[in-house]
């Protein structure tokens, strides 16, 4: 479990850059990311930074393009926020909003045909 630390400085990467790529990226494709978690290691070497977006690009593609860009954002970063050390970073496309539409489909599904079974019987 991270140290209260850790989780303040991980809600600061992200909206330092979640405002970076909103404001200072050039690049389009860096322009339709949304960021939805960062995780810090404990020794602040490191840092997974989740992303989604809207873009109809392929997933490994974007995740590549952002990763390419990763140094600079990391500079930007390290300018705005006031740490002796600026975690290296490393952006994952963030399946789980996929997934949860997804689970919730499926539910809807069943409901659906929980109702039909429903208004079959009663006839």
């Amino acid at each position: 479990m991270p140290s209260h630390k850790i989780a303040k400085i991980s809600s600061d990467m992200m909206r330092v850059i979640s405002s970076i790529l909103f404001e200072e990226a050039r690049d389009e494709i860096l322009k339709t990311i949304t960021i939805t978690g960062c995780k810090v290691s404990n020794d602040l070497s490191y840092a997974k930074v989740y992303f989604t977006s809207l873009s109809d690009m392929d997933k490994k593609t974007l995740e590549k393009e952002v990763n390419e860009a990763a140094p600079f954002i990391r500079g930007l970063v390290a300018e705005k926020l006031d740490l002796r050390h600026t975690p290296e970073l490393t952006f994952i496309f963030d399946d789980s909003i996929e997934y949860a539409n997804r689970i919730e489909s499926i539910i809807k599904e069943i409901h659906e045909e929980n109702k039909d079974e429903r208004n079959n019987n009663y006839k």
